[in-house]
């Protein structure tokens, strides 16, 4: 058999060729990688927290920047719609919820609002200055701080179509929420590669929480019931069965994000006491923009000033309603309103999260009265490693 003879020029040639095509896909693959592994253009944050912790103060924090589009509690509309189930079994509802509104994807809201609707239609829309300047609505500038009442007023009759359209156009989605009770639940949107996600665990005393929770029975009645399981029955929480499920929540979430968490987590959480940001709000609040990539403005540190330096420990029909207030005050006012029996049957049902989070037991009616003994004991070094930038002292 008669052998062909191929000279050796034209097999380096097609070694040459066959390796800077080799070269160019490898090229190409490692640029694709590269730009899937890059995180989104915008930065998302969810503050989580419960019901009466201050929630409401730290979202209109974020709220009133002029590069966030905020959202607070939007899952409301998935616990109206599907009250009889169990907050466990609407872990996953929300979920979903929050990473649509996350990616600006408001379609989500058709299965809970399946009518022709408007901002209006939104659970506590006017409290978002997103929603209340361009191009969600004409009425604001985007560097304006708005007002709840004056949003209501101008802004509600525009379609709800403004929401998603005004969300695109924000550098930063933050979202408030208090329909979280583990934070396992959140690990398929934090490995989201469509998301860059941040956590803010705000947290409170529980006995502050109590009185606050008392000047809101009938409005938290509905919510009680899912978190108890009740089939859509209202409760009253009387015995501090749901303050028990809400001070459990905060162990598991402070442990799972602080002991041997997964490297996802990593930088991504951060832990907030509402008595220290009302004690040293800018310094608190700084370390929240840096956490979330924000810059604090003039104007928003003189509007904080003002908010948190008000008159009186704010009024009874203004409990879900962000005014100016002796922030201070409100937060140790439990000390003057609560029973002695009260404060020891809290102190019973929530012992581990008063602990673990800082706060200092009670042992009698006199420590409790006496406002000299702070019970809100130093953040400790080791305490917040993963959740403070600057570990106070």
């Amino acid at each position: 058999m008669a052998r062909i003879r191929i000279p050796s020029t034209i097999v380096i040639l097609f070694v040459m060729v066959q390796t800077g095509f080799l070269l160019f896909m490898y090229a190409r693959y490692s640029s694709f990688m590269s730009q899937s592994e890059e995180k989104p253009s915008q930065v998302h944050i969810l503050i989580l927290s419960s019901w009466r912790s201050g929630s409401s103060f730290v979202g209109q924090l974020f709220s009133q920047h002029p590069s966030v589009f905020y959202l607070m509690e939007p899952a409301w509309h998935v616990w109206v719609t599907m009250y009889q189930n169990s907050a466990k079994v609407l872990h996953m509802a929300v979920r979903d919820l929050v990473r649509s509104v996350f990616l600006c994807d408001m379609s989500v809201f058709d299965a809970y609002m399946p009518w022709k609707r408007n901002l209006s239609d939104l659970f506590q829309w006017a409290v978002s200055r997103a929603l209340c300047s361009a191009p969600a609505c004409d009425s604001f500038q985007r560097t304006d701080i708005t007002s709840e009442m004056a949003c209501k007023t101008l802004c509600g009759r525009y379609p709800f179509s403004k929401v998603e359209e005004a969300c695109k156009t924000y550098s930063h989605v933050v979202i408030k929420e208090v329909r979280f009770f583990d934070l396992k639940v959140l690990y398929p949107l934090l490995t989201d590669p469509s998301l860059n996600l941040k956590i803010i665990h705000l947290v409170r005393d529980p006995r502050a929480v109590v009185k606050s929770r008392e000047q809101s029975v009938k409005a938290l009645a509905r919510d009680n019931g899912i978190v108890l399981s009740t089939n859509g029955t209202k409760v009253e929480d009387s015995k501090y069965k749901v303050m028990q499920e809400i001070c459990r929540s905060h162990v598991q979430i402070y442990e799972t994000a602080t002991l041997k968490p997964p490297n996802f987590l990593k930088d991504r959480y951060l832990m907030i006491r509402f008595e220290d940001l009302v004690r040293d709000p800018l310094s608190e609040i700084s370390e929240m923009y840096k956490f979330a990539d924000l810059s604090l403005t003039p104007m928003l540190k003189s509007w904080i000033y003002n908010i948190t330096h008000g008159q009186g420990p704010g009024k009874k029909k203004e409990a879900f309603k962000i005014t100016s207030r002796d922030a201070v005050s409100v937060s140790q006012a439990w000390r003057n309103v609560l029973s002695f029996q009260k404060i020891r049957k809290i102190q019973e049902v929530c012992r581990g999260a008063i602990n673990m989070l800082g706060y200092q037991l009670v042992d009698s009616e006199k420590e409790q009265r006496d406002l000299s003994l702070d019970l809100v004991l130093p953040r400790r070094q080791n305490q917040f490693s993963w959740s403070s930038f600057n570990p106070k002292h």
